[in-house]
């Protein structure tokens, strides 16, 4: 991994776990957090498809460090990932809802690597797409389903269990919010 990866995902990650350890209300820290986090990384990184698409992969992979490390809530962080992206962003249309999908992906495949709970994670990610897509005027329906369809084709390539996993936490999330 080169340097400056390994940066960013350091960085990330410590922000993260100071903020876990300093906040009253870990859940919505962490939400805040990673939010901003990610927020400011795209921003820096500017809307170059293959630059974004890195940012957000590092990004991800650090957020998920730092929910391991602390014991922190990975619904919360899967919220906050997806909300930032919307916000980083600025796009509209189908890129935003590419980059709301590879962010999905990207968690799910992360939360796997260090045994989190799946289910949990692809939740968050449903409700921060529906949280992020109402703040900024986005269809709520096509980015719940973006960021459904990259949990479950994350999940889809670790195996049929945790495709199941995914996709149910998923609908049942999806049904929660059509009520």
């Amino acid at each position: 991994m080169p340097r400056q990866d390994a940066t960013r995902i350091d960085v990330v990650r410590d922000d993260l776990v100071k903020a876990i350890h300093g906040a009253g209300d870990v859940g919505e820290a962490l939400v805040q957090e990673v939010s901003r986090s990610v927020q400011n990384t795209i921003t820096g990184v500017g809307n170059v498809a293959g630059s974004l698409t890195q940012a957000i992969t590092e990004v991800v992979h650090g957020t998920i460090q730092a929910v391991s490390e602390t014991g922190g809530d990975i619904g919360a962080a899967a919220k906050g990932a997806v909300v930032g992206v919307i916000r980083g962003t600025g796009e509209a249309g189908s890129e935003q809802m590419h980059s709301i999908q590879q962010t999905a992906g990207a968690f799910i495949s992360s939360t796997s690597r260090v045994a989190g709970d799946l289910g949990v994670a692809a939740k968050g990610l449903v409700e921060g797409a529906v949280d992020g897509a109402r703040e900024v005027g986005l269809d709520v329906t096509e980015a719940a389903t973006a960021a459904a369809t990259g949990a479950i084709e994350a999940a889809g390539t670790i195996g049929a269990a945790a495709r199941t996993k995914v996709r149910n936490a998923v609908k049942g999330t999806i049904a929660a919010i059509r009520e």
